[in-house]
């Protein structure tokens, strides 16, 4: 018997960036000794979200969950002495793509590459920024447009990139089902390639390599059966697409072609040591099947929802990838699926729901239409809730959490201040400082650039008319105009978008039967109105700063309603000053905060403060989020009346807590009735 040569590993990537350029270079650098295979960048909020690190909102966000990217010079610096011509990187950006793919091509220019022989990723999908991740800037239209124009010029200039890496990663987060997230990602896909087709940019004979260069980038959660099958329906869908709407033949150009990042959605911050079992399964999700295998895989840290992973963390997680690549036998078999009646089974069933809601879709006018209806927005919102409605309930269990919550006392988090990375604060103060001095500097040697002024005017011509924004937005990176600058040149053409919360239109989860939890609160909070002397409690749910992770305050949001608060949530993307006066305007009684980025140490004493000035001080202030236990006391300590984390999954337990803080700051006697 001959002996079958073993397959090739997919790329192994760890998602990296933080502080500063210098920082995130010499982290990658370490990693790729480590023997990793690509590079996957995580850029900061305002970089994603299109500002300056001296704009008000990028406060307490620079720096934070990625690496902030202000212009050429960052960007020069993030890879220095990595040579981008033999590099695999994928750039996790959206919003403002063509931005950063246009600087990473001037610096590999800079190096000498060839730009046609640049490989990687630019993530690119605003339709889940809209429904899920929240860093958008631009309406559905101009940015579709500024997608088609990406991918229009990659074709052409640099046919090795991937210009658009579809992403229903983030649709698992904020609750999508499997049927959810393969529709919705490839309702998406159709939406793309219907604009690129009609663009006119590129002749009908060379769609096959628009298609080609597609990639998607997914999410596997511990249920990995159903998630190795959501990957084979993914597979045959697409193909059907490819074929049947787009008439591509060549099948390598079909193919389905995506990297991974297994959930984070499950990673619990009760008993943390058992993410790493539940990271090993999510994987296998996406590695055994050969004929359904990622491309590439970054897995998360087993410590990701207690805060920022350390590069010790991060080498843990590659490590786990190297181990089963090369001890097991994974690599030496053909699809170890094939034949089995049960995977075919449930195969076709994800096959035939996907189908139809893709249908669905499209009779709704497709992904952009049913964006701005609010259709997939509220839909994602009540398949979260009713996720933990089980959870909840014990329906859905999760060990340390909700089943076996005993434990002996953990090694690993005995000094939790140390077991996750800390940002100094005062990186912000030097990042903002070196954009001064670029701004200062930037005419002259040894940089010499050009006034950026006639390129930002050259782009929002371009903005006005029909033309591709990619050679503009070349210019503007030569000319060493900033992230701010450009993204504020596109603002004043193309305007913001505030996309559809889905809070109002969420159906109700959890019952208020009598006998549940949910009616107990519900007396409390009617008791609490009629003693205040008002019809209805009102509380504000804000997300301050440019965290645009939405998921946790969509739910306390929607149970806060159906528990009977008249609920004022205004979406994602807030000053604190805007936060207040909203609180003032609305006349609420109380205030919940929430941020997952880590700028709660900063943000959240603004807004008490701005509270307290404007002689509201009694309002209570109830913060929530990824919140070191160190941090959450120096909050309680300045004024908040609560903290809460991942560990607290009881929502309803959580709106008890809210009325009794109200009662508290009022004065009131604590009520009897049990929650």
């Amino acid at each position: 018997m001959t002996e079958r040569k073993k397959d090739r590993p997919w790329l192994m990537r760890t998602y990296a960036g933080h502080s500063t350029a210098e920082a995130s270079n010499a982290l990658y650098r370490r990693n790729l000794a480590k023997g990793q295979t690509g590079l996957s960048v995580a850029f900061d909020l305002p970089t994603q979200t299109g500002y300056d690190p001296d704009h008000v909102l990028a406060r307490g966000e620079v720096g934070r969950v990625g690496v902030p990217v202000s212009h050429l010079g960052d960007m020069r610096r993030l890879f220095q002495d990595i040579p981008l011509e033999q590099m695999n990187t994928s750039m996790t950006i959206n919003a403002t793509a063509m931005w950063l793919l246009a600087l990473y091509q001037v610096v590999a220019e800079e190096q000498g590459a060839d730009i046609t022989e640049l490989q990687g990723t630019t993530q690119n999908d605003i339709v889940k920024e809209y429904l899920s991740r929240g860093t958008h800037v631009f309406p559905p239209g101009p940015s579709l447009r500024l997608t088609t124009d990406m991918i229009a010029y990659t074709v052409s200039h640099m046919p090795k990139w991937n210009p658009i890496n579809i992403c229903s990663y983030h649709l698992q987060e904020a609750g999508a089902t499997p049927v959810q997230e393969i529709a919705y990602a490839m309702s998406t896909a159709i939406a793309v390639l219907d604009a690129v087709r009609d663009s006119g940019q590129v002749p009908q004979e060379r769609m096959g390599d628009v298609v080609a260069r597609i990639s998607f980038f997914v999410n596997a959660g511990v249920r990995f059966i159903e998630e190795m099958c959501k990957m084979r329906a993914f597979g045959r869908i697409w193909d059907r697409i490819t074929r049947e709407r787009y008439g591509i033949e060549n099948p390598k150009q079909r193919r389905f072609r995506y990297g991974v990042q297994v959930n984070s959605l499950g990673l619990t911050e009760a008993q943390p040591e058992n993410n790493v079992q539940r990271i090993v399964l999510e994987m296998l999700a996406v590695t055994l099947s050969k004929d359904a295998r990622a491309r590439a895989v970054q897995l998360p840290a087993w410590n990701e929802a207690l805060g920022l992973p350390r590069p010790w963390d991060q080498q843990w997680s590659l490590r786990i990838q190297q181990v089963l690549a090369h001890e097991s036998d994974l690599l030496e078999y053909e699809d170890i699926f094939d034949g089995s009646h049960v995977i075919e089974e449930k195969v076709a069933r994800l096959v035939e729901e996907a189908l139809d809601e893709i249908d669905r879709i499209q009779e709704m006018g497709g992904a952009m239409a049913a964006v701005e209806s609010g259709y997939l927005k509220s839909q994602l919102v009540a398949s979260h809730a009713e996720r933990r409605a089980r959870i909840e309930s014990g329906q859905e269990k999760i060990v340390g959490v909700n089943i076996h919550e005993t434990t002996e006392p953990n090694p690993l988090t005995a000094d939790l201040d140390t077991a996750i990375q800390t940002v100094d604060p005062a990186v912000e103060a030097r990042v903002v400082q070196a954009l001064q001095n670029w701004r200062d500097t930037r005419y002259q040697p040894p940089f010499n650039h050009p006034r950026p002024c006639k390129a930002l005017e050259r782009l929002k011509d371009s903005a006005r008319g029909t033309g591709n924004l990619m050679e503009a937005t070349l210019e503007c990176a030569r000319a060493g105009a900033t992230t701010g600058e450009w993204a504020g040149a596109l603002r004043e053409v193309f305007g913001e978008y505030r996309a559809p919360t889905g809070v109002s239109s969420a159906p109700v989860a959890v019952t208020a039967e009598e006998g549940t939890a949910l009616a107990g609160v519900r007396r409390r909070v009617d008791a609490t109105a009629r003693d205040l002397g008002v019809g209805k409690l009102r509380f504000l749910v804000g997300k301050p700063g440019l965290d645009g992770h939405s998921n946790g305050a969509e739910q306390i949001a929607v149970r806060a309603r159906d528990a009977g608060f008249e609920v004022v949530y205004q979406g994602i993307r807030l000053t604190p000053e805007q936060i207040v006066d909203a609180a003032l305007a609305e006349d609420v009684h109380a205030v919940g905060l929430s941020i997952l980025s880590g700028s709660h140490a900063q943000l959240v004493p603004d807004v008490l403060e701005r509270l307290r000035d404007a002689g509201a001080a009694d309002i209570p202030v109830i913060a929530g989020g990824i919140i070191p236990n160190g941090d959450a006391e120096r909050l309680r300590a300045a004024g908040v009346a609560a903290v809460f984390t991942p560990k607290d999954f009881d929502i309803t337990g959580i709106i008890g807590r809210i009325v009794d803080e109200i009662r508290k700051a009022n004065k009131l006697d604590p009520l009897e009735v049990p929650a």
